[in-house]
């Protein structure tokens, strides 16, 4: 008998494709962090990347039968998660078109706990980490993405390729341009 967590995440989707509602359970609780962290990074609210995680499982439910065995889940899933995201920055930018946009004020910063860091440097650091976000917001889509899914989430250039629907050298130069916006926004040109 194996374990749940022997079974590979192609085999738990050709389960779910059948209708199996544990195998997709599992795979959501696998992949469930994951795509949080993505849509996080992505667009720098707790609360819209729960939104879009949920909205992305719900999607991925749906397109089960659609998903293609000879392409890793995870990066099926982000593609699906990050096709979300834009949907609801889309939705988002006609909202504040209609009824005005919030400050910047109202931008979350990530929560950073270590308990060996004193508080003057937590200080700094959760001061760092807001201005690394919000220069992270203000970066094109295209930009953001392929910088999240190679330097923060550890895909390759093929696979963030892949995802996006791009290729490597597109990925390539959306990583370089993104990284020399990060450095001009946060003053280290």
């Amino acid at each position: 008998m194996t374990s749940d967590a022997e079974v590979s995440d192609e085999v738990l989707a050709s389960s779910a494709a059948r209708g199996d509602d544990r195998a997709f359970s599992i795979l959501v609780g696998r992949h469930k962090e994951a795509v949080y962290r993505l849509l996080r990074r992505y667009n720098g609210n707790s609360d819209e990347a729960y939104e879009a995680a949920h909205e992305a499982f719900i999607a991925a439910w749906k397109a089960i039968r659609r998903y293609d065995a000879r392409r890793p889940f995870g990066a099926w899933l982000r593609t699906i998660a990050i096709n979300k995201a834009r949907d609801r920055g889309r939705r988002q930018k006609v909202r504040n078109l209609i009824f005005g946009t919030k400050s910047s004020d109202d931008f979350e910063v990530m929560n950073v706990t270590d308990r060996s860091i004193n508080a003057d440097d937590r200080l700094i650091l959760d001061h760092e980490v807001s201005q690394l976000e919000k220069a992270l917001a203000r970066l094109p889509a295209n930009l953001k993405e392929a910088l999240l899914l190679t330097a923060l989430e550890g895909f390759s250039q093929k696979q963030a390729a892949e995802i996006l629907g791009v290729t490597s050298k597109t990925v390539e130069t959306r990583v370089y341009r993104a990284r020399k916006l990060l450095a001009e926004k946060l003053g280290e040109k």
